[in-house]
């Protein structure tokens, strides 16, 4: 497998293997993407060369935003805001590989790349409904902190999202 930038090129392809998670969520009851997200921002992780995926000969495998963001969530209890961090978002698992580690691979080439970068912690948003995603997060030493997160959607839906953070640096 190879991990590689994302490229305007892989859009395409990028969007039928989304559109196969989104369903995949939607048939598991987790309806928190849609026709507009995450596809609306793919293009601009690409420019700004935030975009990841993880690929296997021409398969798209999975993908992930990750990004420093300055501004972080006042309502969230982190553990130290004066440290560099990188979030990781937009995190997508073909459901041709589900079950395969692939997840956790994600997560540990993050933190790699998160570290490379001079992040002291890694920090991320996940939906309340999304349990799968909770669970792998914990599964992989993440920790939830105090608080919650309101996202309002293109729906005018509002999504609770808790904040879950890994140190990487000891």
């Amino acid at each position: 497998m190879e991990l590689r930038l994302g490229e305007k090129k892989d859009l395409p392809q990028l969007k039928k293997v989304y559109d196969r998670i989104i369903e995949n969520m939607n048939n598991n009851n987790i309806k928190i993407w849609n026709e507009y997200y995450p596809y609306e921002i793919f293009e601009n992780d690409i420019e700004e060369g935030n975009l990841y995926l993880l690929t296997e000969k021409k398969d798209i495998i999975a993908a992930f935003a990750l990004f420093e963001q300055k501004d972080t969530e006042n309502n969230l209890m982190w553990e130290n805001n004066q440290e560099k961090v990188m979030y990781i978002n937009r995190v997508g698992v073909n459901p041709n590989y589900l079950r395969q580690g692939i997840g956790s691979l994600v997560i540990e080439k993050a933190k790699e790349l998160a570290k490379q970068k001079g992040a002291k912690y890694l920090r991320l948003f996940v939906v309340d409904i999304n349990r799968p995603a909770i669970n792998l997060y914990l599964k992989n030493g993440f920790r939830q902190v105090k608080g919650v997160h309101e996202e309002v959607t293109n729906d005018d839906v509002i999504l609770i999202e808790y904040g879950f953070e890994i140190a990487i640096w000891n």
